[in-house]
């Protein structure tokens, strides 16, 4: 009888130290997924911010030209006079390509300046996914020729 108990003892022992693992291995393979869409996050968001920056000194070497900025950096302009609008988009290595390719998107949009006030043009900037989340969005202002 003390042979059998100490079967069971250890067959209870075992399966223990078996629950105990199996509990530890779940919480690092959700450590580990959160750490990688973490990862991603901060990737895309580092990306979009290099975009925007590059969107927003263009801008303002193009002195609010939004047809310049679309030559510069190879996006497509839209708008009646002149261009007041410019679409980017961006393939998952946030390479520019097509529209049918994008992931991503940035847009750079020329506000409007009244007539006698200052030279500074102002542009709303933003990257998004073209899922709808917006990664980063901001105002940007430019020195330059009003186009009225």
């Amino acid at each position: 009888m003390s042979r059998r108990s100490g079967s069971t003892l250890f067959l209870m022992e075992q399966l223990i130290v078996v629950a105990i693992f199996a509990i530890c291995a779940a919480a690092c393979v959700r450590i580990l997924t959160e750490s990688y869409f973490m990862a991603t996050k901060t990737r895309d968001l580092s990306n979009a911010i290099h975009a925007a920056e590059s969107g927003a000194e263009c801008f303002k070497a193009a002195s609010g030209d939004i047809g310049k900025v679309a030559r510069i950096i190879g996006g497509t302009s839209s708008g009646d006079k002149g261009a007041d609008a410019v679409i980017i988009y961006y393939d998952k290595n946030w390479s520019v390509c097509g529209e049918g390719d994008a992931v991503y998107k940035m847009s750079l949009t020329r506000g409007t300046s009244g007539a006698g006030a200052s030279l500074l043009l102002p542009g709303e900037l933003s990257v998004e996914k073209l899922t709808g989340e917006v990664l980063i969005a901001f105002t940007v202002s430019a020195r330059g020729i009003l186009y009225e």
